[in-house]
């Protein structure tokens, strides 16, 4: 069966500098197996399929893969999803938002002037890490914990643990070992910089270590954690893909109701149609 498909760089308002996604159209009707399958196929870090809401306050519904599982939310999946839905014509509800629904629930995407924005779920775990964890952090990063100045986890579906280095050098002269845990690094950049953050995602895969280009839902929960220590202030701009070649830049704001919004660029760079099933 032949459904249509998009492949959309995300965080980035130049095709090819972000972070690829790949969405599927009118996936009703294809089982788990051959979703899996196919999300393995394309080999990018995350493939979405796109299906009609069973919630009536949603506009769409999404299930999100990645190349070793099911992810109840994804930040980069969430804003290329709804790029691809808008653009193949989707209608939301309510002229000033669209509403997904995922694994994590319901979730909203708005447009700003940055491009689409999602809000920010809760985390599901959340607070400082041990030292016994801090030491082993660090072991995986290949620095000595005293070149932690904070760790946390910032967990809102993925699983993410939150390190806080000195400043974005040595965010970026990070060379990994093998990792065991989803690690988020940030760190800050001098002021003046045109962004506030450096910031790089490392997680395991099949033994190895693995860096993602741009990572949404890290940025969210990075921004919920380094705004309530208050080393934050938004809005600001957080860097990521640096270390990669890639140009990532994901926007960060706060409404008046204290909602977290994180979005950035969003580029159609394929459009067609896939034989699945």
């Amino acid at each position: 069966m032949r459904h249509r498909f998009s492949q959309i760089d995300v965080f980035t308002d130049r095709a090819y500098l972000g972070n690829p996604l790949a969405v599927v159209h009118d996936a009703d009707g294809l089982d788990d197996e051959t979703l899996r399958s196919f999300a393995t196929w394309t080999n990018l870090s995350e493939t979405t399929f796109l299906l009609p809401p069973t919630d009536p306050a949603a506009d769409y519904r999404v299930r999100i893969f990645s190349l070793a599982n099911e992810l109840p939310f994804a930040g980069h999946p969430t804003l290329g999803t709804c790029h691809a839905w808008l653009e193949a014509g989707g209608v939301p509800r309510h002229a000033d938002r669209v509403v997904q629904q995922c694994g994590a629930g319901l979730v909203e995407v708005r447009r700003t002037p940055e491009g689409l924005a999602f809000a920010a779920p809760p985390l599901l775990r959340s607070g400082p890490v041990d030292d016994e964890l801090k030491v082993h952090l660090a072991a995986s990063l290949r620095i000595d914990p005293d070149d932690i100045v904070d760790a946390a986890w910032a967990d809102n579906g993925p699983g993410w643990v939150a390190v806080l280095l000195a400043d974005a050098d040595a965010v970026l002269a990070l060379q990994p070992g093998v990792v065991d845990l989803d690690i988020g690094v940030v760190g800050p950049h001098a002021p003046g910089h045109e962004t506030a953050f450096e910031v790089r995602a490392f997680f395991p895969k099949q033994g190895t270590t693995v860096e993602d280009p741009v990572t949404g839902s890290l940025n969210a929960s990075l921004a919920q954690w380094l705004l309530a220590e208050g080393r934050a202030v938004v809005p600001y701009v957080a860097a990521q893909g640096t270390a990669s070649g890639r140009r990532g830049r994901v926007h960060v704001d706060r409404d008046d109701a204290g909602v977290i919004w994180v979005g950035g660029g969003t580029v159609t760079c394929i459009t067609g149609e896939v034989e699945i099933g």
